[in-house]
C-alpha cells in the first residue's frame, strides 16, 4: 500500500436479529397469539419464505417470516397449520398492510399456496431494478444503502428438516429485519426519480400474475437439460419415459427429481440411441457415472423398465423431434423467414434500447421481450394506437405503453 493511502472501512456484519431469535410458531394457539400481535401492529409488514428447492418435489414454503412495527419478528412453520387450521386469520390480520417482499416473484407462489395474498405489495428487488441498480440482491442493497452486511450462507439449505438449527432461524429472521428500512429508502428514490407510479403498477401486476392458475406445459420432459444433443425420435422416447417415471417417483417420495436421477444421465443414455439400436442393459447404465449414484442405483430396475418401454414403442408412438412453435421464431432468423418482420425488428430494437438507457432501466423492465417480439412478428396495425392496443393485449403495462408506444410507432412509420 502506498504511503497515505486509506483503506475502505469494513462494512459491519449484521450477525443476529435485534430482538433475538423468536421461537417458531407451529401450533394453533401460537398462531392465534401471532395473529393478534400483528393485527395490533402498524405500518407495512416485511415478509419472506424459505423453501427446500433442490431437496423436495414440492415448492411449498417450509418457513414463513414476518416483521411489523409494534409486533416484532415472527417465524411461522406452515407445515402443521396448512390446510388445517389454515392461515385465514393471519391473512385477515395483514389485509390492511402493504407487504414488503424482496424478489416477490419467487415468494408469491408459495404464499398463495399457503392462502396468503398481499392486497398491496412493495418488491424491494424490483424497485431497485426500476431505479437502475446494477446489482439487486438483498445483501448487496443492504450493504450499499444501509451500510451492513447480511450473511447468506443458508439460502440453499434444506428448510424441510426438523428441527431447524438455531443459526438457520437467525438467518431467516435477519431476512426481514431490514426490509422496512430498505423499502423507505427505495420509495423515496422512486419518488425523486418520478418512478413511483411505474413501481405501483409493476407490484400490482406481480400480485395479479401470482393468482393466475399455472397452465401445465406441453411435454414438460422436453425441458430436460442436455436434450438438445438427442437427435433421434427413439432417443427422445427414452428421455420421455425416464423423465415421466422419475417425476412420478419424485412426487410420491416428495424428493427433488434431480436427487433421484440427474438430467445429464437421462440425456447421456438417450444420446446414443437411434432406430434399431440395441436396448441398453444394466451394464450400459453402469458405464454412466450418474446412474451409479446411491439414489439412482436404488431404482436401477425402474430406469431399465422405462428404457425398455421406450425401445419397444411402435414408430407411430414416438415423439416428434420438434414441437410447433407457439410464438415467433428467434429474431436472428427473421431476415430469411420474413424480411419485413426483420426490418421492423431492426428499426425498433435500438429505439427501445436507447430509451431504456436514458431512463436508467433494464430493457426487459421497460418492455418485456416476448410481447415486443410477438407484436413485431405479426402486427395488425402500425400506428400509435394500434401499437398501444396490441402490446396491452399482450400484457404490457400502462406506464410502459406511455413510454414505448410513441417512439415505436414513429420508428415503424419511417420504414
Amino acid at each position: 500500500m502506498t504511503e497515505g493511502a486509506e483503506t475502505a472501512p469494513e462494512v459491519p456484519i449484521l450477525a443476529a436479529p435485534a430482538d433475538g431469535v423468536p421461537d417458531i410458531v407451529d401450533t394453533p394457539a401460537g398462531l392465534s397469539e401471532l395473529v393478534q400481535r400483528f393485527a395490533d401492529g402498524t405500518g407495512p409488514v416485511a415478509v419472506d419464505t424459505e423453501r427446500a428447492q433442490g431437496y423436495r418435489y414440492s415448492a411449498r414454503a417450509y418457513l414463513l417470516q414476518f416483521r411489523r412495527e409494534g409486533a416484532g419478528t415472527a417465524l411461522l412453520d406452515p407445515v402443521p397449520l396448512v390446510p388445517d387450521p389454515g392461515l385465514a386469520t393471519l391473512q385477515a390480520a395483514l389485509d390492511d398492510a402493504e407487504w414488503i417482499i424482496h424478489a416477490a416473484s419467487q415468494d408469491l407462489p408459495c404464499l398463495v399456496d399457503a392462502g396468503l395474498v398481499p392486497r398491496r405489495l412493495f418488491d424491494t428487488e424490483l424497485a431497485a431494478r426500476l431505479l437502475g441498480y446494477p446489482r439487486v440482491a438483498l445483501g448487496t442493497l443492504a450493504e450499499q444503502l444501509l451500510g451492513v452486511r447480511l450473511l447468506k450462507e443458508h439460502s440453499a439449505a434444506d428448510w424441510s428438516v426438523r428441527p431447524l438449527p438455531t443459526e438457520w432461524l437467525s438467518y431467516a429472521a435477519l431476512d426481514v429485519e431490514l426490509l422496512m428500512e430498505l423499502r423507505d429508502i427505495l420509495l423515496e428514490q422512486l419518488r425523486a426519480a418520478g418512478k413511483e407510479e411505474w413501481a405501483r403498477q409493476e407490484f400490482a401486476y406481480l400480485v395479479q400474475q401470482a393468482m393466475v392458475p399455472v397452465v401445465p406445459r406441453v411435454d414438460p420432459w422436453r425441458r430436460t437439460s442436455g436434450i438438445h444433443v438427442v437427435r433421434s425420435t427413439r432417443g427422445l422416447a427414452v428421455v420421455r419415459e425416464l423423465w415421466t417415471v422419475r417425476d412420478t417417483l419424485a412426487r410420491q417420495l416428495d424428493k427433488a427429481p434431480g436427487r433421484l436421477l440427474g438430467d445429464e444421465a437421462i440425456a447421456t443414455i438417450a444420446t446414443g440411441i437411434k432406430e434399431g439400436s440395441p436396448v441398453p442393459d444394466g451394464r450400459a447404465l453402469q458405464a454412466i457415472p450418474r446412474f451409479n449414484r446411491r439414489e439412482a442405483k436404488r431404482y436401477r430396475q425402474t430406469w431399465l423398465e422405462a428404457i425398455q418401454r421406450a425401445m419397444s414403442l411402435p414408430t407411430t408412438e414416438l415423439p416428434p423431434l420438434y414441437l410447433p412453435s407457439e410464438g415467433p421464431p428467434p429474431p436472428r432468423t427473421w431476415s430469411s423467414r420474413d424480411p419485413a418482420a426483420a426490418a421492423r425488428w431492426e428499426a425498433v430494437r435500438p429505439v427501445v434500447t436507447d430509451l431504456a438507457a436514458s431512463l436508467e432501466l433494464p430493457v426487459e423492465n421497460l418492455i418485456p421481450p416476448d410481447p415486443l417480439r410477438r407484436f413485431l412478428w405479426a402486427p395488425v396495425g402500425l400506428d400509435e394506437q394500434s401499437v398501444r392496443t396490441q402490446l396491452a393485449d399482450l400484457g404490457v403495462r400502462a406506464w410502459q405503453l406511455d413510454l414505448v408506444a410513441p417512439p415505436v410507432a414513429t420508428a415503424l412509420a419511417a420504414l
